[in-house]
């Protein structure tokens, strides 16, 4: 399996596609917009460079990685030929199945097909392909290059050999491969979510603000990142949509979003990326400046 094709070339997507291609894998990295392509490979080459300066990589390696990966505009001629498909589209259920119902028609039917997706079913993933025994959860963490963590989550139908596969492959890329149920949120994002959107309840209710929250929880729980500078970093919008899969999973009123956290991201304040949340980062990507709406 030197065969990769990853679908998304954004923040996940990218470093999923240098993680493979720093261990040697040939990658073909896929997305609709040349121009994502090109900033995500753009990202790739910084995040190379800056492993370079801290010595952790040599030039050479820099250089093979980079030359390990292709990327297409087109879906059907990136998979071909491919072992595994990694997608890491945007968190939408339809864009998925519409995604997998491609992919089973276009890959080999020895290819096994999985999703990065942090909260949605594979079981209902799966169900939309003629090959559900094949299709399993990749759930890198972000920044994959350096973060440890896979959550592979067995569908109701995947086979002891895909997840074998895939364990080993996880192995292989020095990541340590877990095994999850699938239930929505799996066990991340069912833990994690619930803390950032009670940090964004406690904001809304005025117990507290952005800074003190996010120290209370920094020095008390030994947290290395506040859960507000955390939902800014994976992006308001992802965490709404989480919220929103666990919500409609489960039926439970302790998974609703926050209605600040609505209105932030239908404001289009996304966190980092929209370079504004409960922080500021017009200067910097750093969680240096409240936002001014929450400034006292």
């Amino acid at each position: 399996m030197k065969n990769i094709a990853v679908i998304g070339a954004g923040t996940m997507g990218n470093g999923i596609a240098h993680t493979f291609a720093q261990n040697d894998y040939k990658v073909k990295l896929i997305d609709i917009s040349q121009e994502s392509l090109d900033k995500g490979m753009a990202t790739i080459t910084k995040n190379l460079d800056r492993m370079v300066a801290k010595e952790k990589i040599s030039e050479e390696n820099k250089k093979n990685t980079l030359a390990n990966i292709t990327t297409f505009t087109n879906l059907e001629e990136g998979v071909k030929n491919t072992s595994l498909v990694v997608e890491a589209a945007t968190e939408n259920l339809d864009l998925k199945l519409k995604i997998f119902k491609d992919l089973d028609s276009y890959c080999s039917q020895d290819t096994i097909l999985a999703s990065n997706t942090s909260s949605i079913s594979i079981t209902q993933i799966a169900a939309v392909t003629s090959r559900p025994e094949k299709v399993i959860g990749m759930h890198f963490m972000n920044p994959v290059p350096i973060m440890k963590l896979v959550e592979i989550i067995k569908g109701y139908s995947t086979s002891t050999e895909t997840y074998n596969t895939v364990e080993d492959l996880s192995k292989k890329l020095n990541k340590v491969p877990v095994e999850v149920n699938d239930y929505p949120g799996f066990v991340a994002n069912r833990i994690l979510m619930p803390m950032i959107n009670e940090a964004i309840e406690t904001l809304y209710n005025g117990v507290a603000g952005v800074e003190e929250i996010d120290t209370v929880m920094k020095l008390g729980m030994a947290h290395p990142m506040g859960p507000l500078q955390l939902a800014d970093f994976i992006g308001l919008d992802v965490c709404l949509s989480i919220l929103n899969v666990m919500y409609d999973g489960f039926k439970n009123p302790k998974y609703a979003p926050c209605p600040l956290l609505v209105n932030m991201v239908t404001a289009g304040k996304m966190g980092v990326k929209s370079g504004e949340g409960f922080y500021d980062y017009s200067e910097s990507r750093k969680a240096e400046h409240v936002s001014s709406q929450f400034r006292k």
